[in-house]
């Protein structure tokens, strides 16, 4: 059973990213505030739902929630400032689109940057143990795989529509065969020969 949230006399958000082992598109974050009386029985790590299940709840958690905040962070700021970085600036830039502010921040994951002085805890598998977490994971992932989905009718070849810019084999052969689209990150190995000296 997952728990509301680590406070549960502070307004809290949670926090959470999608796309950041993707080679193509770009990574996403979400932060929500749920209010204190929510629960869903699906409600639970994104990873451990069907894409069907995630889309049902996607308006069920932005419906329900006091506040939530959605951002992309592109291929060419994540190729300037690495893929860490770029999933901490995605984090920030969700929350600051929440139009109530947080007195506390749970992170999903180990690594997180101070934000406005809101005090913050980074949990390991967070969408798995804090509604708000999982409800974000939800939300980072939803708004992503649409958007990949938008990309995926202008490249078709790369099938984004069902690999969502992960390293699959599929995914990989295609880059191999047309190259890399304007929305492949430069700074990612796309290619396992792009290691290998030529002799």
């Amino acid at each position: 059973m997952l728990q509301l949230k680590i406070h549960t006399s502070l307004i809290e958000c949670g926090t959470d990213e999608a796309g950041r082992g993707c080679l193509s598109g770009p990574v996403t974050a979400a932060a929500v505030i749920l209010p204190d009386n929510f629960s869903h029985p699906w409600l639970t790590d994104s990873k451990q739902l069907s894409h069907k299940k995630r889309m049902e709840l996607k308006p069920i958690i932005e419906e329900a929630a006091i506040s939530y905040g959605v951002c992309h962070v592109m291929m060419d700021e994540i190729d300037k400032i690495n893929i860490l970085n770029a999933s901490i600036l995605a984090m920030h830039r969700s929350i600051d689109k929440l139009t109530t502010a947080p007195q506390f921040i749970a992170i999903d994951g180990n690594r997180f940057k101070p934000y406005a002085e809101i005090p913050y805890e980074c949990v390991i598998k967070g969408d798995g143990k804090f509604l708000h977490i999982a409800a974000a994971s939800i939300l980072a992932k939803t708004h992503r795989d649409l958007y990949m989905q938008e990309l995926h009718e202008k490249f078709p070849m790369y099938n984004w529509q069902k690999n969502k810019g992960y390293p699959t084999k599929e995914h990989r052969a295609a880059i191999r065969e047309h190259g890399p689209s304007p929305y492949h990150r430069k700074s990612f190995r796309l290619l396992p020969e792009q290691l290998k000296l030529k002799v």
